[in-house]
């Protein structure tokens, strides 16, 4: 039997990651003021969700017990959550640059995740496939503040 205990403490973190994500984007969603940004966030989080089932399947699949929960895992650096903060009574181009922030951070944790060499092929595949959200996301993120910065 292989011994998966890696890849599932990977995909988990990962998962923990995510799930700040769509925590963050909701706040964001809430609390800005202009409907496009809100549609955007709300389309962003909703995004995340998948990208989290598909992990947690993937950790299942494994049999192991998939994370469910952001804050629970211990030690991880919340940037999402202090959008929770941070947004609080402050303008749009506040909120994009804190999910912007968040954004580096997921970025970040999935890059650091591709670079391990000791995964499994199936788990490789998996953040690869969720990479995709992942980059996008940042991508839109990091266009909407330069944008308003301009």
């Amino acid at each position: 039997m292989t011994d998966t205990s890696h890849d599932i403490r990977t995909l988990n973190g990962l998962i923990a990651t995510t799930l700040d994500s769509v925590d963050g984007y909701e706040s964001a969603a809430k609390d800005s003021e202009d409907t496009r940004f809100t549609t955007r966030f709300t389309s962003r989080a909703a995004e995340r969700r998948r990208v989290v089932s598909d992990l947690q399947a993937e950790v299942a699949r494994q049999g192991g017990n998939p994370e469910d929960d952001g804050t629970t895992l211990a030690g991880a650096h919340r940037v999402f959550l202090d959008l929770k903060a941070a947004v609080t009574g402050k303008n749009d181009k506040a909120i994009v640059n804190e999910v912007e922030r968040g954004e580096d951070h997921i970025k970040a944790k999935f890059e650091e995740a591709m670079r391990d060499s000791d995964l499994s092929a199936q788990t490789q595949a998996a953040i690869n496939s969720a990479w995709n959200s992942v980059k996008n996301g940042h991508d839109e993120m990091r266009d909407l503040k330069h944008s308003m910065e301009s």
